[in-house]
């Protein structure tokens, strides 16, 4: 079922198709930026720019991964966020068929475990919200680990990640350690996501040095945020490194500034679950097999590994 009408997106131009990145994910990885970016250029030159090769449906059923399952568990529904281009969750040229990063990883962990998988689609901000409820038993959104969001979701980790910024080529900026640099700035980023938080959360640290407040300004729609960027309404970008990097990497006019806070990503369920050591066991097992590595090499994204799978380890500290 489909719970999101923005599908149109996918008949759009290749501009169209560029500037909607993956900005409303909260959180996926980076390391060096010759290694992580360079890779993403060259995974991106098959069909439509997206990268097809199957790397998921060899995986067979791991069957101590799966005796961690509790009882009677056969199907689970899993929420993600679509709209954006690699690494995040889009649509083949097809319109019908979607991939992603987040997507692969799902699957993967889908087959170790022998379950199926009912996807089902959401705006970014409803999914987290929408576990307790039980609408959904998980969420794969590129979820970032947070201290405040682990007091009501459990997370099983699966990649490691950022926040960064980007801007116009034209900009002075050419870094950001502190965001007294953004004081008087309109800064665009992606709605209920990490990156709001943090601007939000911090916005004093202008008003208490005696300069103006910076200006954020959310969207729910990915492209919306670099049209306004493009077009000067808004100064700066707040978002994933990984989606930053890839949209710097296929349009023009933009560069990516630096990586500003790392986070760990994970599978987002209600807080409590009993599914968070089965999830954890089947990401260890493809991290074990080589698979994990398959996954991150299709999506350019090596740079962003963890070596091990945890179950709602406590927020990266700088």
């Amino acid at each position: 079922m489909r719970t999101t009408t923005r599908t149109h997106h996918r008949h759009f131009a290749p501009f169209a198709l560029i500037t909607s990145v993956t900005l409303l994910l909260a959180a996926c990885g980076s390391g060096s930026n010759d290694s992580t970016g360079g890779t993403a250029q060259a995974a991106a030159k098959s069909d439509d720019g997206i990268p097809t090769t199957d790397v998921v449906s060899a995986i067979k059923k791991d069957a101590a991964a799966a005796g961690l399952l509790p009882s009677g568990v056969r199907s689970l529904t899993v929420a993600v966020s679509v709209g954006g281009t690699p690494p995040g969750t889009a649509y083949l040229s097809d319109g019908k068929t979607l991939t992603g990063q987040d997507l692969d990883f799902t699957n993967a962990v889908g087959n170790v475990l022998g379950i199926e998988l009912r996807t089902e689609q959401a705006s970014f901000e409803a999914i987290l919200p929408a576990l307790d409820s039980g609408k959904y038993d998980f969420g794969a959104s590129n979820f970032g680990v947070t201290d405040e969001r682990r007091k009501v979701i459990d997370f099983v980790t699966y990649i490691n990640d950022g926040q960064g910024f980007a801007t116009r080529a034209d900009s002075k900026l050419s870094k950001i350690t502190d965001l007294k640099q953004l004081c008087g700035l309109n800064v665009a980023t992606g709605a209920g996501t990490t990156f709001e938080a943090t601007l939000e959360e911090n916005k004093k640290v202008c008003t208490d040095a005696g300069e103006k407040a910076y200006q954020v300004q959310t969207y729910s729609e990915q492209g919306a945020i670099w049209s306004s960027l493009q077009q000067g309404r808004s100064d700066i970008v707040m978002s994933t490194i990984n989606g930053l990097r890839y949209a710097v990497a296929h349009q023009q006019g933009v560069k990516f500034l630096n990586e500003y806070h790392r986070l760990d990503v994970g599978f987002a369920f209600k807080k409590g679950t009993k599914l968070a050591p089965a999830f954890q066991a089947a990401v260890n097992k493809l991290i074990a097999d080589g698979t994990y590595a398959k996954i991150l090499k299709k999506w350019g994204t090596t740079g962003s590994a963890i070596t091990k799978s945890q179950i709602s380890p406590p927020e990266l500290k700088d």
